[in-house]
């Protein structure tokens, strides 16, 4: 009799088993526990205290890692999310990848309130290296990560390496480098903006007649207002305050983080040629292979994942998986640090080459060969 057939006749007795340590325990009812169900369960002990400790690994697992597309046999994708945890940005693309291709999202701890969340990058990593290791122990994996998640998936990918698992491909989503993160960039991105929004309905007003102005005014006024409301509701809901502390803590982590080497595959996937951006430089400074795939116009960072782009960006991900590196899994050193030629051949710098060609999403898509 199988160990689950097992534990159900126990179950439909009310006899409960549970393990304290190396010890199991059993509580049942008057009469419930027959001699010949007891000397069973002595005889089981140790098949019991494995399932029963394989079903506390699982729904440990669960917490972290959402089945987004389970099925298929293909090499999963485990994915990290933006700063927020919100690993639902993946649901369109993970659709468009077919029914054979296993798509995880990956929730980082504290979303739920039970407990306070990771405060380094490197233990947000390690707490989704031993899911998923745990999860899925035979490699290899796709790892990836979307906006801030990239630098969480970076240093997951890295330890995941570190231990000898096989990561196939790093896909980084519109991922700005950590440093980005940082205050004084932060400020410049912040300045910049606003800048370009003065600009914008500086330009707004002087096209309407003096009439209209007022209102145009009063309208903007209105929907920053709808705006501020929405963000701050009078009474906040629970889930939204939770994951407002985690994003928090996320940005604090990746702000803190300096990313060592990476001696793998990492493909950059970019929203377009027109979103520049120092990541494109940045990131492959510290990965041994670097392929920059640009989507199609009109998508930004903000909604390159959902429709009508992830069929896009899904295609591309779909072709560099598929790629297959120098050896395998891991491409082998190279004495020189990673950089680009410039497409203009201008200020060139030591490193990989870009060629480039038409990809299937109508934009354009770059990978680093090494010309050493």
């Amino acid at each position: 009799m199988k160990i689950l057939d097992f534990l159900t006749i126990l179950r439909e007795r009310d006899i409960r088993v549970w393990a304290e340590g190396d010890r199991l325990r059993c509580n049942a009812p008057t009469g419930a526990l027959t001699p010949e169900l007891r000397d069973e369960v002595r005889r089981r002990k140790d098949e019991i205290l494995n399932f029963l400790r394989s079903a506390e690994s699982l729904a440990q697992q669960q917490r972290a890692i959402v089945p987004l597309q389970p099925r298929g046999g293909a090499a999963p994708i485990f994915a990290v999310a933006g700063h927020n945890g919100d690993v639902f940005c993946f649901r369109a693309i993970a659709g468009h990848l077919g029914s054979d291709r296993p798509f995880f999202g990956l929730q980082p701890p504290g979303l739920d309130g039970s407990r306070e969340p990771l405060g380094r990058v490197e233990d947000l990593a390690a707490y989704f290296a031993a899911q998923i290791r745990a999860a899925r122990p035979e490699g290899p994996y796709v790892i990836a990560g979307y906006c801030a998640g990239g630098s969480i998936a970076f240093e997951l990918a890295r330890q995941l390496v570190r231990d000898r698992a096989a990561v196939r491909l790093l896909a980084l989503f519109g991922s700005p480098f950590p440093t980005w993160y940082r205050r004084l960039p932060q400020l410049r991105e912040r300045l910049g903006q606003t800048v370009e929004r003065v600009a914008r309905h500086t330009r707004a007003l002087a096209s309407l007649p003096a009439a209209q102005r007022r209102s145009y005014v009063v309208e903007r006024l209105r929907n920053l207002k709808a705006e501020r409301a929405a963000r701050f509701p009078r009474t906040p809901d629970p889930v939204l305050l939770w994951r407002d502390q985690v994003g928090r803590a996320t940005l604090k982590a990746i702000r803190l983080y300096t990313p060592g080497s990476y001696p793998g595959r990492v493909g950059l996937f970019w929203p377009g040629k027109q979103c520049g951006h120092d990541a494109l430089t940045q990131w492959p400074s510290v990965a041994q292979f670097t392929e920059i795939h640009f989507g199609p116009e009109g998508c930004d960072g903000a909604n390159m994942l959902r429709e009508p782009y992830a069929a896009a960006f899904a295609d591309l991900l779909r072709q560099c998986v598929a790629q297959e590196t120098p050896n395998g899994n891991v491409v082998l050193p190279r004495p020189r640090r990673a950089g680009f030629h410039r497409a203009d051949n201008e200020q060139r710098r030591t490193g990989p080459a870009l060629s480039v060609a038409p990809d299937a999403a109508g934009g354009l898509g770059m990978m680093a060969r090494d010309v050493s």
